[in-house]
């Protein structure tokens, strides 16, 4: 009989002991990384003085825990100086990361000045909001009304009506 007790509580032992070894594993909590909020249609506008002086919008904007805002179906620019419109950007996909307060466009990113009528496009591209200027080290192409050029890198102020190439790789007119 004692035979039989000694088993059963070696046995109940085993158990007790078997069941509390992955108890560990199974309180770990999920840390979450993605968004902590996403707004559709997102329109954003930026004035001084009661007037505008940028206009930011998306399909998606995604804020996350850390202050950056991403921009995952692009983002869309238009800059203003005395109510009209003298620039704007555009990209596939944009995120802005608080820590540097800096934007960056890939995918197909276009930035035109409708003053001059020139079109500047690359692959990758930083906007420098407070700076009040864009840069990239891509491959650039810029159109106007006369001629095409190429290059590497740029620098320029935000509306696009100053730049300097970093490297300029060639030109051609366009026929009228």
């Amino acid at each position: 009989m004692r035979r039989i007790g000694l088993f059963y509580l070696m046995l109940l032992l085993s158990v007790l002991t078997w069941g509390c070894q992955g108890a560990d594993d199974a309180v770990k909590p999920i840390e979450y990384k993605g968004p902590s909020s996403e707004t559709y249609n997102q329109v954003t506008i930026y004035s001084d003085s009661a007037k505008t002086k940028l206009k930011l919008s998306a399909p998606v904007e995604q804020q996350l825990q850390n202050g950056d805002v991403v921009y995952p179906k692009g983002l869309y620019i238009t800059f203003y100086e005395e109510g009209v419109p003298t620039s704007i950007i555009s990209a596939k996909y944009a995120k802005y990361d608080k820590a540097k307060d800096l934007y960056f466009a890939r995918n197909n990113v276009v930035v035109k000045n409708t003053k001059k009528n020139e079109q500047l496009n690359t692959e990758e591209l930083f906007w420098q909001r407070q700076k009040r200027s864009i840069y990239t080290d891509k491959f650039v192409r810029i159109t106007s009304a006369e001629e095409v050029v190429t290059g590497v890198g740029l620098t320029a102020n935000e509306d696009f009506s100053n730049y300097q190439l970093k490297q300029f790789s060639g030109s051609f007119m366009l026929k009228q």
